[in-house]
């Protein structure tokens, strides 16, 4: 089997864990770390899409030809939208993280099915 082929598989693997985590677990700790796995699947599959096997850098110096800047050379946007991935990926961890404390505070428990029943 390709390579290629095996890390876009690895990427859905990911993806599914981190899905399944946040379908099926009622702890909100279990929920957080289920939704940073999903982001962690989504900037994988992201990386996978500019990869280039044998790939440089995408700086073109003046000994390339026009064509063999394109043969060679990776695609940056991905990386870039991982990056914007990554930092805003950071905020919503750290605004989940916060709720989450509220809601123990308040309840007494971070069990989603066990707050749904509790009124106030």
């Amino acid at each position: 089997m390709n390579t290629n082929i095996l890390a876009y598989i690895l990427a859905m693997v990911v993806v599914g864990v981190g899905l399944y985590a946040v379908v099926c677990k009622k702890n909100v700790i279990k929920l957080i770390v289920g939704i940073i796995i999903l982001d962690y699947g989504a900037n994988l599959f992201l990386l996978l899409t500019g990869y280039k096997q044998g790939g440089v850098a995408p700086i073109q110096t003046q000994d390339m030809s026009q064509k063999q800047f394109a043969e060679t050379s990776v695609d940056p946007v991905p990386q870039a939208l991982i990056l914007t991935s990554i930092v805003i990926g950071l905020g919503i961890v750290a605004l989940m993280t916060a709720l989450s404390i509220r809601i123990y505070e308040k309840y007494g428990t971070f069990d989603i099915s066990e707050i749904r029943q509790l009124k106030g």
